[in-house]
């Protein structure tokens, strides 16, 4: 190791407690470190704050960090105070006096970093200021609102081309978590980077489960999720502030601690409901999007959208913000044609370039909800990266919640015949109307009640061949055209018509029955479930004195791992991941002691050796390919002991949905032809049975079938099995 390295890990180790870095925050410290101008872009929860505030440390001077909100600042400023880096911020919200303390300290060489807003950077007695300085870099985050192509532009970043002439020499890094390949370049040219470095992570986040669900009916649908997630933090996101208001109120009828967050409510009202959703004392916020951008909580274990945001890049953002600490999170997106309708709207005021970049992304976003391919898949794909592997065991259509059309061939070439009927002149809605056989006076009129086409599928409804309509042109078999959005044959499309290729068609959306809610929490490999608890309310506790958000303190992965090392000395808790000195010194005897009388008061051992190879989760690197392999060979090992799902998820710290499907797979594998003892037989022969009349295809039939007293993770139990009788010609009673 050179020396500058064990430099960068001794710092590492003693401020923040971790011992390694994440992937790619090596390689943007050392940009920062040579000097040399960088794009960072690392998915939400992937690190981007350590990438600039541990050279900050190292480096002679002041970091400047532009930040768009006051809550993000403070965030930050607390978190690294706790951890005794001197660092403060400069917004609107402080007292005269506070922003002259804040000045002296900088002239006299006591801060590290200072957080300030892009309007007020630019300012000439800001700018004056600072050149008067020693300024070590220049660190912007949120970068993607310098750029016009990006999801969220706001003209104040623009001026920030104005630090390179002002501050020659001084180092200048963008940060963003999304941002496509012509964001990226645009940031470089506005910033008027210097032969620029660009380090770009994988967009993927496989601790998300993403679920993309039609609006049947919303309110069981946000309860199902809520149900799953009893007592989790979890963000619920709203197209219009209508309905936030509507939605937080009637949660909070139904007992939910939930909070409303928009832009229309008084300053004061949002900021009193943000803090009490950072300081557990709401559950739930339910908000615009005008919420989250400045929300460094790690632990949101839900994000949930009543409405189809207005572009993969806004989905990626706001998703990012469940599982932050790299723990398994949810993410369901419900939506509705109109949805998209509202959007449009809104964006009427948009013109030339600016309005055809909008309807693009707003296209794109509707093919997502559409699509009946892996999730995880389409969104690593939209920002030019390729996906490794078939299946990530971890959106509804790899884990097969999906339900399809079984004659989708000849529901496809009636839509595609009858726009052929109508020589390729009419949008989705007309052809919609025509097959569905409507009296609109405009059919009667064209005479299109008389074609062959007329109401071939009457008996599915308009609304149904309109979803048929936007998933054929999802998958390319139609194409649209023109202002008027023409629906056109696609090449593609010519190939079904002939027979020649089948597209996947899903069932319309009906009422779901509730899924069975999953293990309440992601522990870790020996984890106490009760001690955990009792050091959450600790944290809690401990951050109420300090006035700073409970993750601000520590993180779930610490608590954690503290519940499975259980040290009772102050160096057994200095050797916790996440514990660096300056909190070892400050937490030592209130957690050891808790701890050591929790282990008193319940016969269970203390001062726990766990191996060094093997730490609790510390972010994405832990979710990486080699990870979740890792998690799979514990996960059959165990099985091969007999243990139950339940004891599975608490060993290995994963969500019921992922230990089913590890189940699944070791079941496949082994060629197992009974399902005991993680299935009665009893629900095996009932399965079985659905089987044989409907055949081992889609699970909702075979669900509806059983009348919902099987769950769908049982039924893929048994279908597996099932399949391995099949394949070894032994029948389904064994025989």
């Amino acid at each position: 190791m050179r020396a500058d390295d064990a430099r960068l890990f001794d710092v590492l180790q003693t401020r923040w407690g971790y011992t390694s870095f994440r992937p790619l925050q090596h390689e943007a410290i050392a940009a920062i470190l040579g000097k040399q101008d960088s794009v960072v872009v690392l998915p939400t929860g992937g690190g981007k704050s350590l990438c600039y505030q541990l050279p900050a440390v190292l480096m002679p001077g002041l970091a400047v960090v532009v930040s768009p909100l006051i809550s993000l600042m403070k965030d930050q400023v607390d978190a690294l105070t706790e951890i005794g880096i001197p660092a403060a911020a400069v917004h609107s919200a402080l007292l005269p006096s506070e922003k002259q303390r804040i000045a002296e300290d900088i002239r006299a060489a006591r801060l590290k970093l200072l957080y300030v807003a892009p309007e007020r950077l630019v300012t000439e007695r800001m700018l004056t200021f600072l050149r008067q300085q020693t300024v070590s870099f220049i660190a912007i985050d949120e970068a993607h609102c310098i750029s016009a192509w990006g999801h969220d532009f706001r003209p104040e970043y623009r001026r920030m081309g104005e630090l390179r002439e002002q501050f020659p020499g001084v180092g200048v890094h963008a940060f963003t978590a999304t941002a496509t390949e012509r964001v990226r370049q645009d940031i470089a040219g506005q910033l008027h980077l210097q032969s620029a470095e660009f380090h770009v992570g994988s967009f993927d986040r496989p601790n998300l489960h993403y679920r993309v669900e039609r609006r049947s009916d919303k309110d069981q649908q946000i309860r199902d999720v809520l149900q799953r997630h009893a007592g989790d933090a979890g963000i619920i996101y709203c197209i219009s502030r209508k309905e936030v208001d509507a939605l937080a109120e009637a949660l909070q009828s139904a007992g939910v601690k939930a909070v409303p967050y928009h832009a229309g409510l008084p300053d004061e009202v949002r900021h009193r409901n943000q803090d009490a959703f950072l300081n557990e004392q709401a559950d739930v916020v339910v908000a615009t999007v005008a919420f989250g951008m400045g929300i460094d909580k790690s632990n949101v274990r839900f994000v949930v959208h009543t409405g189809a945001p207005k572009s993969l890049e806004h989905y990626q953002q706001e998703t990012g913000r469940a599982g932050r600490d790299g723990l398994d999170s949810e993410c369901c997106l419900l939506y509705g044609g109109n949805d998209f309708q509202i959007w449009r709207k809104m964006m009427q005021e948009l013109t030339g370039d600016a309005a055809a970049h909008a309807d693009h992304n707003l296209q794109l976003m509707e093919r997502y909800c559409i699509a009946t391919g892996c999730r995880h898949r389409a969104l690593v794909e939209h920002f030019g990266q390729s996906y490794p592997g078939e299946s990530c065991a971890a959106c509804d259509v790899c884990l097969n919640e999906q339900e399809y059309v079984p004659d989708a061939l000849i529901v496809a070439q009636k839509i595609l015949s009858c726009v052929v009927r109508v020589r390729e002149s009419f949008g989705a809605e007309y052809v919609a109307l025509v097959l569905s056989g409507s009296r609109d006076q405009r059919i009667l009129d064209n005479g299109h009640d008389q074609l062959s086409t007329y109401g071939l599928l009457k008996e599915h409804g308009k609304s149904a061949i309109r979803e048929w309509i936007e998933q054929l042109c999802a998958q390319d078999h139609l194409a649209r055209e023109g202002e008027y959005r023409i629906l056109k044959i696609a090449p593609a499309g010519r190939d079904v018509l002939r027979g020649a290729t089948t597209p996947r068609l899903l069932k319309p959306a009906a009422k779901k029955q509730s899924r069975p809610a999953p293990a309440k929490k992601n522990f870790t490999l020996g984890m106490d479930a009760g001690l955990f608890e009792v050091l959450r309310k600790l944290r809690r506790e401990l951050a109420e004195e300090r006035g700073v958000p409970p993750f601000v303190v520590f993180g779930d992965v610490t608590l954690q791992d503290l519940a499975s090392r259980r040290p009772t000395s102050p160096a057994g808790f200095r050797e916790t991941h996440g514990v660096g000195d300056q909190k070892a010194r400050q937490y030592a005897e209130a957690f050891t002691q808790a701890i050591a009388r929790y282990c008193a008061s319940n016969g269970i051992p203390a001062d726990v050796a766990v191996a060094d190879d093997a730490p609790p989760t510390a972010g994405l690197e832990s979710f990486s390919t080699t990870s979740k392999s890792a998690a799979r060979q514990a996960a059959a090992a165990l099985f091969r002991e007999g243990r139950s799902l339940e004891d599975v998820m608490q060993q290995i710290g994963r969500a019921r949905s992922t230990v089913t499907q590890y189940l699944v797979e070791f079941l496949s594998e082994e060629g197992h032809l009974s399902p005991e003892p993680w299935l009665s037989e009893e629900r095996f022969v009932a399965v079985a049975a659905a089987v044989e009349v409907l055949g081992p295809g889609p699970l909702k039939p075979i669900f509806d079938r059983l009348g919902g007293a099987v769950s769908y993770d049982d039924i893929r139990v048994a279908v597996a099995c099932l399949r391995n009788r099949s394949e070894s010609g032994v029948g389904a009673s064994g025989g």
